[in-house]
């Protein structure tokens, strides 16, 4: 198989086991000029693996703006160039996006190499609902925005995918709690593909309780169940009688929402703007 002149491919590797590297994807990186790696050293024990001798050059998070330009320069002067992150498909979760939206805005040919992806791959075997699901890999850090994106998913119908790394697993759960519930169903899924893969299945309390046992080792794919929505329990003046309650026993308006929205189909959106007609004086600041 060729390669054709100035094309960049997006090749997949292996999420653990190296026999899932496809005969393609090996043919591509021996016979392009350069392989673009997220780590060499990482993707240098998977050439040699292969014995494959193409040329690296380092293309990560902290260098990509700088590498973008010369990346560019290369493809146009006929270079074949191929893409390889860690593990997996480039441009998920990783910057290879704003490589391929260069090159497109450039007209450099774009080709994909299929193969092996954490998505896919827990998504296949949770035993959740496939048809409609959304990918949001990691979860912001940061606490303001953290809750931002947490209650924007709280009432999404489609199955959840996230990623994790085992040392925030635990205020992962525990935050998906406060904003999902306690009963939405959720699959673990762990060090997929290698020797210990594990999938564990329950409910996001259970997960809780199942991860104080046993201490979260490996990369983690998470899989939630999607928000069912659910005949309103309460009319809107219940509504804000209980919002009225809460309020006076110390909670904020957007706390208040945000319980009582896991009672209802209303959003919590819909339930902080009857919040803020309470009286400021009987509110707490939120």
């Amino acid at each position: 198989m060729d390669v054709k002149a100035g094309t960049l491919y997006i090749v997949a590797t292996p999420i653990g086991n190296l026999e899932d590297m496809t005969f393609r994807a090996i043919e591509i990186l021996r016979k392009v000029q350069w392989v673009a790696a997220e780590d060499t050293r990482h993707t240098g024990k998977l050439l040699q693996h292969f014995q494959i001798s193409t040329p690296q050059i380092s293309y990560h998070d902290h260098n990509r703006y700088g590498r973008l330009p010369e990346l560019l320069q290369r493809l146009q002067q006929g270079n074949a160039i191929a893409l390889v992150s860690d593990a997996g498909m480039p441009g998920i979760s990783d910057p290879g996006y704003e490589l391929v939206k260069a090159c497109v805005e450039a007209e450099i040919p774009v080709v994909p190499i299929p193969g092996a992806s954490a998505v896919i791959a827990a998504l296949s075997s949770a035993g959740l609902p496939t048809d409609r699901f959304v990918f949001e890999g990691f979860l912001p850090t940061k606490g303001q925005e953290r809750r931002q994106q947490l209650e924007f998913l709280q009432t999404e119908p489609r199955t959840l995918v996230l990623y994790e790394a085992p040392h925030r697993l635990r205020q992962t759960l525990q935050d998906l709690q406060e904003f999902l519930g306690a009963d939405r169903p959720i699959v673990l899924a762990r060090e997929l593909t290698k020797r210990y893969e594990q999938f564990w299945r329950g409910t996001i309390a259970e997960a809780i309780s199942h991860t104080q046992i046993q201490e979260p080792q490996g990369e983690f794919t998470l899989v939630i169940g999607g928000h069912v929505a659910q005949e309103p329990q309460l009319s809107e003046s219940a509504v804000l009688a209980e919002l009225q309650q809460l309020i006076q026993q110390g909670m904020s308006r957007s706390q208040a929402s945000r319980q009582l929205a896991q009672q209802t189909s209303l959003s919590r959106r819909q339930i902080y703007q009857l919040a803020l007609t309470i009286p400021a004086e009987d509110s707490v600041a939120d």
